[in-house]
């Protein structure tokens, strides 16, 4: 038997060695290039074409950049640079624009002469996404003439082409305009407004003076947004406060160090939430790096600092904790490095060592000046700073009161949670349930072996509005967390986590949409691990039953009822809204909303840091009018509103 295994293994040898020429590479491993070929790394396709762009302004050479998207789904991505140059490459032998555009690790950012700073250092980008698109247009502006070259699947398929002369006034620059590849892009989403909207957004504040625009032709009317910041990072946290009650003016710094341009701004507000942002070269770094570290760094030595200086502490207290010091901040950072290091292609964290103690620098002389010359500000932040500090050992004893000795351990939540009998949690889920009648609904209908139920009596806390230890003090939050076994704030542990799948399962009403919203503000603030780790999904359960005869048909939005009613036009039907779980026998919900083989779940994501920050805070927050803003404006848009 052995013998015959061995025989049915592919021989290693010599000849098992591929190599992938060209740009082949990257369309076999996307996820290497871009992060894979999701709507995510759709969206990073634009980006890497913009951050060339945004290159050539960090260079001085480009003011304005335009991006649009086309009705086919094209984009084009233009700018008044200089244009890539056309001309012969003194030893490759072709066309610099298609060495450019054709062929990995090619490109000017490599020459200090050319970029003294870029976000895309690797020569990747653009050959990357020119491999991904099923097809690609380069119109260059350059030394009196327009040229032009195409290719397919990052193959030319014509040599660089001399158009004609450019007009006395037109200025030079680089047009890209390429179609994604839907043999490799194949979830069937394609660009999201909002989410290129924020991100240039961003860019235009860490790109000051620069002029972005950009525009989405695919539907009438159709949609445009022009950016263009004087106040760099400074202006970005007055915009990320603008609903928030700041203690003081924001603290700011921009200086050059070692070649090095810092620029940060800080300012506090009384709310609990941390907002930090970080940037390297234009490219927003979500996963922070070393340039983070330096601030969070330089404000807890510094706060420190003068606190013992001006007795807010005394000798025998601790000093404030890092969490004490960054609670209710928010705080942007943006660095040019010459040479910048990033953990990966996508640039989610700079590693560059040197840069923390260079930021962690810049920051404290600012930030120990602005406290040294604003009393009162100083006052505030050390009063927060104090009120933090003892918040959060007091929910230090409350956490430990609320955490179960092991994830088996389900004394604290007799007769709450009806658990399942499945053991792997990859293989079970947990149902959030509203209410003790759709509980019980939910407990009857459930499969007990992978399926679990929490039933939650009325509506949590608005932990927008609370700090940890009143948290912990709520019922319903307790058993949420003994529930999920994970643990929060310090203590969170996603490997402890009890369950694959956590679902948010509520009424289909106002009150029911008001309790997945708080629920989903303590997921984000408190446990956005599980929210990055693709654990927490929303139920949808149907708004309406359409009977006719002994055929029941279930709709779940309110033009899915419209479509199926004009179809039975004529004809005898019963109709039926539900407005709660509870409306449902066992079976109905089984049916309509938990059997895995017909059920829907919305994933929750959250795929820009910026734009749910601002939300939870406009919705759950503590300022009124920005909250009565947003539903003014958006009232007229409500239809059919069933309550």
């Amino acid at each position: 038997m052995a013998k015959k295994k061995q025989e049915q293994v592919k021989k290693y040898d010599a000849g098992s060695i591929q190599v992938l020429k060209g740009l082949e590479a990257v369309r076999r491993r996307p996820g290497m290039y871009v992060g894979g070929t999701d709507v995510k790394a759709l969206h990073h396709l634009v980006y890497e074409i913009v951050d060339n762009s945004v290159d050539e302004a960090l260079a001085g050479r480009c003011e304005r950049i335009e991006i649009v998207i086309h009705p086919d789904k094209s984009v084009s991505v233009s700018d008044d640079g200089v244009g890539i140059p056309v001309a012969m490459h003194p030893t490759e032998k072709v066309s610099a624009l298609q060495l450019v555009m054709t062929t990995l690790h090619a490109g000017g950012k490599f020459d200090e002469s050319a970029y003294k700073v870029s976000g895309g250092l690797h020569g990747v980008g653009a050959a990357a996404v020119n491999a991904l698109s099923d097809w690609m247009i380069v119109e260059v502006k350059r030394e009196g003439y327009l040229y032009r070259q195409r290719y397919e699947r990052g193959i030319p398929i014509s040599s660089v082409e001399k158009i004609r002369k450019l007009k006395q006034r037109e200025k030079t620059g680089t047009t890209t305009t390429f179609r994604y590849d839907e043999t490799i892009f194949t979830d069937g989403e394609t660009y999201r407004f909002e989410t290129l909207m924020n991100r240039f957004r961003e860019m235009a504040f860490v790109t000051s003076g620069v002029f972005l625009k950009l525009r989405d032709e695919r539907k009438t009317p159709v949609r445009e947004m022009s950016f263009y910041f004087e106040g760099g990072v400074r202006s970005f946290v007055r915009y990320l406060n603008r609903n928030r009650k700041a203690l003081h003016s924001p603290v700011f710094a921009r200086k050059e160090v070692e070649n090095i341009e810092v620029e940060v701004a800080v300012q506090y507000t009384d709310g609990v939430a941390v907002s930090e942002y970080s940037f390297a070269n234009t490219i927003h770094t979500p996963d922070g790096g070393t340039h983070l570290t330096g601030v969070r760094t330089a404000l807890t030595r510094t706060i420190n600092t003068y606190a013992r200086k001006n007795n807010f502490l005394k000798e025998k207290d601790k000093n404030f904790s890092s969490d004490d010091t960054r609670e209710g901040v928010t705080a942007v950072v943006s660095i040019k490095h010459p040479d910048p290091q990033f953990e990966s292609q996508t640039k989610v964290k700079l590693m560059n060592a040197e840069v923390s103690g260079i930021v962690a620098a810049v920051t404290a002389d600012a930030l120990a000046a602005h406290l040294d010359e604003n009393p009162s500000d100083a006052r505030q932040i050390m009063n927060r700073c104090l009120t933090s500090s003892r918040a959060r050992a007091a929910a230090k004893k409350a956490r430990e009161l609320v955490m179960r000795k092991s994830a088996l351990d389900s004394m604290t939540l007799p007769g709450k949670l009806a658990d399942c009998s499945e053991k792997d949690p990859a293989k079970c889920e947990v149902y959030i349930v509203e209410g003790d009648s759709a509980g019980g609904t939910a407990k009857q209908g459930r499969d007990r072996h992978f399926q679990a139920i929490l039933p939650l009596r009325g509506k949590i806390l608005n932990t927008e509005r609370a700090r940890l230890d009143k948290i912990l003090a709520n019922k319903e939050v307790k058993a949420m967390i003994s529930a999920l076994g994970t643990g929060i704030g310090e203590t969170f542990d996603l490997n402890n986590l009890r369950y694959g799948r956590v679902i948010i399962m509520t009424d289909a009403d106002v009150d029911g949409s008001h309790i997945r919203t708080l629920l989903l503000t303590f997921f984000f603030r408190y446990m956005p691990e599980l929210i990055n780790g693709g654990h927490l999904y929303i139920a949808q359960p149907p708004l309406y039953a359409i009977k006719q005869g002994k055929k029941i048909q279930y709709t779940y939005t309110e033009a899915q009822q419209s479509v199926l009613i004009k179809e039975l036009a004529g004809k005898k039907f019963g109709l039926q809204r539900y407005k709660g779980l509870g409306e449902m026998n066992a079976q109905q919900l089984w049916e309509t909303t938990m059997d895995p083989m017909v059920r829907t779940l919305l994933q929750v994501h959250v795929e820009d840091a910026v734009e749910a920050d601002r939300t939870f805070d406009m919705l759950m927050g503590s300022e009124v009018p920005p909250r009565r803003r947003f539903i003014t404006t958006h009232a007229s848009e409500v239809r059919n509103l069933d309550v």
